[in-house]
């Protein structure tokens, strides 16, 4: 791969939970990032590595431990090239955020955490976080790939020797999200559309703000209500505050 074109590679790549992104990185703008959610919801419960062609891009899922790792890629990247970057964010967030997650039983990234409207709140609220400490990580991880194309495409050619991804399927995007018609995929670059992205960024953070605040006014609600009925409680008991 030259250089002129692994600049173009890698698109779109983001670290999700369940169905709750929690980080994510693009330079570019178009309907890639609604796609790949389609996807995620969509995945195999199985499958640790998935590729999904459309329209001359690659869909590149790694599943571990609970926790998609994806990357968008112009099929001129190959079929290694997309999980060496996704092998090296893995392995990245793995060492920031995997001990304190085994740590906690009940953490609400913890693959055995059940899966319920509060969990699906709280992810929110941590995603607010992760993207904002996490979604630099793939930047630098996606420009490393871009200014060390010699060093990625060695080690890409290690892993296809080894057969890591010659097994890996590669269906239609259509048939994981089980459309008849085509889906056409827009990816526009980022000379020209970069106040675009900017504003892609920007709704997504001001979603995941939104989220958490509503998860946090929710919490402070129900904390009000059980403070004020044991209040009540310990009145009725007391006969006022005589107690």
């Amino acid at each position: 791969m030259s250089s002129s074109s692994s600049k173009q590679a890698l698109i779109y790549s983001f670290v999700a939970k369940g169905s709750v992104v929690l980080a994510e990185h693009t330079a570019f703008t178009g309907n890639f990032s609604t796609v790949a959610v389609q996807c995620l919801q969509k995945l195999p419960p199985n499958s640790t590595r998935s590729t999904y062609s459309c329209d001359g891009h690659t869909f590149n899922f790694l599943v571990d431990r609970g926790f998609v790792f994806l990357v968008v890629a112009d099929e001129a990247a190959g079929r290694s090239v997309p999980f060496v970057f996704l092998e090296r964010v893995k392995e990245d967030f793995m060492q920031r955020y995997g001990s304190s997650i085994d740590e906690e039983s009940q953490h609400p990234l913890a693959d055995d955490a059940d899966e319920d409207d509060f969990l699906f709140e709280d992810r929110f609220s941590i995603a607010y976080n992760l993207d904002r400490e996490f979604g630099p990580r793939l930047k630098d991880h996606m420009q490393y790939c871009v200014n060390h194309p010699e060093e990625i495409n060695k080690i890409s050619k290690v892993k296809a020797h080894l057969s890591e991804v010659k097994g890996i399927m590669m269906d239609n995007i259509e048939k994981i999200l089980d459309r008849g018609e085509k889906i056409e995929l827009l990816v526009g670059k980022t000379e020209t559309l970069q106040s675009q992205a900017d504003t892609f960024h920007r709704h997504g953070r001001d979603l995941r703000r939104k989220m958490w605040l509503q998860n946090l006014r929710f919490k402070l609600m129900v904390g009000g209500a059980i403070a004020a009925l044991i209040l009540i409680i310990w009145l009725m008991i007391c006969g006022g505050f005589k107690c």
